[in-house]
């Protein structure tokens, strides 16, 4: 039952009623930016005069436009379009326009006319009245190979009030109520078992106190609400996301939540919800509070009021000093649209608020509202955290891979990897076991969250020359090469594995989004005639890594005589094959990896890869083949001395302090970052070396190396080696000190309270004489 919300008056706060700026808070002239991705749909809610725009920079896109007027009737002359085609429900995710259409009380729409449109640049269409616009991008599934890019939808107001309509994300299901908890109040609410609450700040940066309560403990006269403590003691986290660990309880230890969708991840699970006495001691007795507003919320439900509440607060930002241990706290990195998705294990009593706050910058200095959706029991909402290619980039949510219908049968153990789920071991042999299988036999895994992109055109090896760090004019047809891309400071932006595919045609497999950015920037900058296909996850691939990886693809795999063969293939060879016989699966197979192993990956169609996995598996049975997660990979990568991005090359390290200068040409003048290279190869102050351990205790990411009480280096990363049966790591060391032998500690605790001693080694720990190839 709706709650009635905790009304009173900002007059002790300084409030003059009027929305004050803060970072983050739209601008009037351009409220909405959101993305346009491949088989979604988004609504916009149009005053007459409101325009809508479309940007699709990097090839033409087709988009499906559903117009409606006030009535609720379809109506394309409302943007002054006409009718051109039929809604086809099964060529997008269709169930939030299915939701919205029933709350409204709409008639079927599957096969009601559309118009269709192509976006090549920048498209607007003006609102003649007022109306409900569905922005569709329809694709079937099949389509999705080819890389379907992602563009920008853009509302310009006429009206100086923001819309709130254009603020919130779009509906994650069926709705069964909504509303808006206005700033510095609370409201109560109830959720049957299985019911989803979406907790949304509206404007971004407002802070959101959220408790619940167990209706059977009521009925027998006891409080059983959300407890922090136990559900960070059952989590082992400060606080539960999405996943396995994704369960709030109470001090019963009784689950009572679960959280599906996270787009912020920060918040406080450690304070209480604000209180009187906490603005009293501050000079500001009467100020509202969010402990009162709980207490006043709830109190309908029979339930007791409290001095203070112990809450989870939603989107404040919170951490522990490392030196003086005290709670601190700052703006909120919450975004407008943000929000937490949270699934009722049981029928409870839940209360939100929106804080009051303005004495400190936890709701940015100016508290704005929250908005509560609750959806119905049997609303499908999946898992899924918020992914940005850079911090001002539009927001997605995590994807299932295309290979999840085949790893989800064999593992709960999943972790983001960029916008997608990847697994991170599988319970039937576990991690350890899954690294020996690929010492030993072979392995299968799942690595569709590398970024690919295509660079096409008549400039697209001198584009390459300028972005990478080797002669890509050395680079035949069906040959790739590991390289860099550097900024001008020889930092390294990322690294990869660059393939010639034709004279004019490369692909490029990397770690991130901002290697695409780049290649952009400098095909810009010297008026270059290429063009840059971002793959997005159109391609996914798999990895099947160790020595028995080759005979099971001999049992597998087709190639036409135009191209390489499977045994032609030398270290990053590459080739295109299919499954069995010339009219299988079809799919691009490169000699590549990332465990020191001999090893390929396969590339293909998203509506091909589960049929791959099962033909890679099947093949694989008399090999022993085992499926392979992240915690394994890692286990391989550091005993391989392979570098990561965020550990062995970061911000302020340039290749060769990475230990990638194997990978940069110097003799090839004129990349981005020789000059900075060139100089800083005559005098490295840093190289990265390895560490060997007499024991098993693995020291931290970023522990301090010393020799003897003074600082020469740092842990960048570590493992405990199941093949040398003790810890190693990788670390990047002062030159004076890199020399191999040389004994070394590694703080622990506070740096000397505890040192495990060390002695530099040369790296790769495993394959010492260098007979695998460096990826």
């Amino acid at each position: 039952m709706q709650q009635t919300p905790v009304l009173r008056e900002f007059s002790n706060m300084g409030f003059d009623g009027t929305r004050r700026r803060f970072p983050g808070f739209p601008s009037r002239a351009r409220l909405l930016s959101q993305a346009l991705f491949p088989r979604e749909a988004s609504r916009f809610e149009l005053k007459a005069g409101d325009l809508l725009s479309f940007e699709t920079p990097l090839s033409a896109q087709q988009i499906t436009l559903l117009v409606l007027d006030a009535r609720g009737q379809i109506a394309p002359g409302a943007l002054g379009l006409s009718a051109n085609g039929r809604l086809d429900l099964e060529s997008f995710d269709h169930r939030a326009l299915l939701g919205w259409n029933a709350r409204h009380g709409g008639d079927d729409l599957d096969g009601v006319v559309v118009t269709e449109v192509e976006a090549d640049g920048l498209l607007v269409f003006a609102a003649k009245t007022d109306c409900t616009v569905w922005v569709i991008r329809a694709l079937p599934v099949a389509a999705l190979v080819s890389g379907a890019h992602v563009g920008q939808i853009f509302v310009t107001r006429t009206a100086d009030t923001p819309n709130i309509e254009d603020l919130l994300p779009p509906p994650l299901g069926e709705i069964r109520d909504e509303f808006t908890v206005k700033r510095g109040t609370a409201m109560a609410y109830e959720l049957a078992e299985g019911e989803t609450v979406q907790i949304i700040d509206v404007e971004g940066q407002q802070c959101s106190d959220f408790t619940a309560l167990r209706e059977d403990a009521l009925d027998r006269g006891l409080e059983r609400d959300i407890d922090s403590t136990a559900t960070r003691t059952m989590v082992r986290g400060a606080y539960p996301g999405p996943g396995l660990l994704d369960k709030f309880y109470d001090r019963d230890l009784n689950p009572m939540m679960r959280v599906l969708q996270d787009t912020c991840g920060r918040h406080d699970a450690f304070g209480m919800a604000c209180t009187a006495r906490g603005y009293e001691e501050r000079g500001f007795p009467g100020h509202l509070n969010c402990s009162d507003n709980i207490s006043h919320a709830v109190a309908s439900y029979g339930v007791g009021a409290r001095v203070a509440w112990s809450a989870i607060n939603f989107f404040w930002n919170t951490w522990v000093d490392h030196q003086s241990h005290q709670l601190q706290t700052e703006e909120s990195h919450s975004r407008a649209g943000d929000y937490v998705a949270l699934q009722a294990l049981q029928p409870l009593v839940c209360a939100s608020t929106a804080c009051p706050d303005d004495l400190d910058p936890i709701n940015g200095w100016n508290p704005t509202d929250i908005h509560v959706r609750i959806y119905k029991k049997d609303a499908p909402i999946r898992h899924a955290v918020a992914y940005r290619e850079k911090e001002d980039a539009p927001m997605s949510i995590s994807q299932q891979s295309a290979f999840a219908p085949e790893t989800s049968k064999l593992t709960k153990r999943f972790a983001p990897a960029r916008d997608l789920w990847a697994p991170v071991s599988f319970p039937a042999t576990g991690a350890i076991g899954e690294y020996w299988a690929c010492r030993e036999a072979v392995t299968i895994q799942d690595m569709s969250g590398l970024r690919k992109f295509d660079i096409i055109g008549p400039d697209a090896e001198r584009l390459l020359q300028r972005a990478t760090t080797r002669d890509v004019s050395r680079l035949a047809v069906w040959r790739g090469s590991y390289t860099l891309m550097c900024d001008e400071a020889g930092q390294v932006i990322d690294d990869g594995t660059l393939f010639r595919l034709g004279p004019e045609l490369f692909r490029w497999c990397c770690g991130s989004e901002e290697s695409g950015r780049q290649l952009d920037a400098l095909a810009k900058q010297e008026g270059l005639q290429v063009r840059i296909h971002a793959m997005g996850n159109a391609l996914p691939n798999l990895a099947v890594q160790g020595p028995k990886s080759r005979d099971l693809l001999r049992k597998l795999t087709f190639t036409q005589s135009t191209v390489p063969a499977l045994d032609d293939l030398n270290w990053f060879g590459v080739t295109v094959a299919r499954v069995e016989d010339r009219d299988g699966i079809p799919f691009m197979l490169s000699r590549s990896g990332y465990t020191g192993e001999l090893g390929y990956e396969l590339f293909c169609a998203r509506e091909d890869a589960a049929a791959l996995w099962r033909a890679v598996v099947t093949a694989g049975a008399e090999f022993g083949i085992t499926p392979m997660g992240s915690a394994a990979l890692e286990l391989l990568r550091v005993e391989a001395g392979l570098a990561a991005a965020h550990a062995e090359f970061a911000a302020g390290v340039d290749a060769f302090e990475a230990g990638l200068g194997f990978a940069v040409s110097l003799k090839k003048d004129g990349f981005v970052g020789h000059a900075a290279l060139s100089r800083n190869a005559q005098a490295p102050r840093k190289l990265l070396r390895g560490l060997w351990f007499e024991g098993d205790d693995v020291p931290a990411h970023g522990a301090p190396v010393f020799a003897g009480e003074r600082p020469v280096g740092q842990i960048t990363s570590a493992v405990r080696s199941p093949m040398f049966e003790r810890a190693i790591a990788m670390a990047r060391l002062s030159v004076e000190f890199s020399a191999t032998h040389t004994a070394l500690e590694v703080g622990q605790l506070d740096g000397h309270m505890k040192r495990l001693p060390a002695k530099v080694c040369d790296i790769p720990f495993y394959d010492p004489k260098r007979e695998k190839a460096r990826a």
